[in-house]
């Protein structure tokens, strides 16, 4: 029986998959695999049953991904689960950025003691006047699920839209109209963009990405949406931008003390995916990830090891095996099946950066510690026997 242990509030549809062969147990000691959501791993002590994490959800910036990668512990995230969820509340922010909606509420619920509130309200409605997105220019950095997702919408909306993204994938481009207008140079969105939406992830390329010298190349009046990380905007610069007029609004899902209370600044209470319907979704894949890895050695979905995947055998077992990506490593684990009459049925190799991964079904006398004895070999990370 596998041990699960979960770090966070993790959905109930999703949890309810592991079905009766899964221990789930927060008290667990020594987990098989571990699913969370937020849980800061960075001071986190790892057992050495630990096999796999999964995040439900999309970021990793809470989980060490290099400790996990040298303990051989596969980590999971869940692109595109929340999709949907963070694409409506951008799809909001268009709006709320446009028509100072949160600043003429806000106004409105101050004037409840006044005798005459209607008279109020048509003499001041004019303070919270703002202007239509239809006809106005979108850039979308960043093409994956969700950036996808806004780019339509905002089509839909009658909105032109350009978007960049260096790394599109050819199943990203698919999801994409082809009335987005796609371009190779950043430069270019910050030009042309009366709205400017990110959704890259925050790496220490991407770190600060909208600062001074970005927005400078903005047009005057330009309106910034951040859903994706507080680190990807230069809180500094954006003040400063707001307090010159050269962004009229900031709309952020990633609050801090810094920002609040400027006029032009919308902060969200991180409210990205926080929908039943998200939550649900990225458990349920979250778990099917765990359980495909566990039950038959396949990666689908890790942001540190190789995808990879193959069809179980109806006969023998299944050996999985991660080593560190350098040359005879398949000679020397063959050798050992060789040496124990072991014939291979189907075998799968995958690499991602100095990490190997591979998949084989095997049959013969195939005794327990085989998986042990392959484990001795030089640089091999570890070896699983699945049956």
């Amino acid at each position: 029986m596998y041990k699960i242990k979960t770090l966070n509030k993790i959905s109930p549809t999703g949890l309810d998959r592991f079905g009766e062969d899964y221990n789930l147990d927060d008290e667990n000691k020594e987990p098989d695999a571990i699913v969370l959501r937020s849980f800061k791993m960075h001071d986190y002590e790892f057992g050495n049953n630990l096999k796999a994490i999964a995040r439900a959800g999309a970021g990793v910036n809470n989980i060490p991904l290099d400790v996990c990668s040298e303990k051989g512990i596969v980590v999971f995230n869940t692109p595109g689960a929340n999709a949907n969820a963070v694409k409506e509340l951008v799809v909001a922010s268009l709006f709320l950025t446009s028509r100072d909606i949160t600043s003429g509420v806000g106004w409105v619920q101050s004037i409840k003691d006044s005798d005459d509130v209607v008279s109020l309200v048509e003499k001041n409605k004019s303070n919270f006047a703002g202007c239509e997105i239809k006809g106005k220019t979108l850039g979308v950095i960043g093409l994956g699920a969700i950036g996808a997702m806004v780019a339509n919408s905002a089509l839909d909306l009658g909105m032109r839209v350009k978007g960049y993204d260096p790394y599109l994938s050819v199943d990203g481009a698919w999801l994409l109209s082809n009335r987005v207008k796609k371009t190779t140079s950043l430069d270019k969105i910050f030009e042309k963009s009366d709205y400017i939406t990110i959704h890259v992830p925050l790496l220490e390329s991407t770190k600060n990405m909208i600062d001074k010298d970005s927005l400078r190349k903005c047009k005057d009046g330009v309106k910034i949406i951040n859903f994706s990380r507080g680190g990807l905007v230069n809180n500094e610069d954006i003040i400063k931008a707001i307090e010159d007029k050269k962004v009229s609004s900031y709309i952020t899902d990633f609050p801090q003390k810094e920002l609040l209370g400027i006029k032009g600044i919308i902060p969200v209470p991180h409210l990205g995916a926080s929908t039943q319907e998200s939550e649900e979704n990225c458990a349920i894949m979250a778990v099917d990830e765990i359980k495909e890895f566990l039950e038959n050695g396949n990666i689908v979905n890790s942001v540190n090891f190789p995808n990879a995947s193959m069809p179980r055998s109806p006969i023998g077992k299944r050996l999985v095996i991660a080593n560190k990506n350098i040359p005879r490593m398949i000679e020397s684990i063959t050798s050992i099946l060789a040496n124990n009459d072991i014939n291979i049925l189907n075998m799968l190799n995958r690499s991602r950066g100095d990490i190997a991964y591979n998949i084989i079904n095997i049959n013969g006398n195939i005794e327990d510690q085989l998986a042990d004895e392959i484990e001795k070999i030089d640089e091999v990370i570890f070896a699983r026997l699945i049956k």
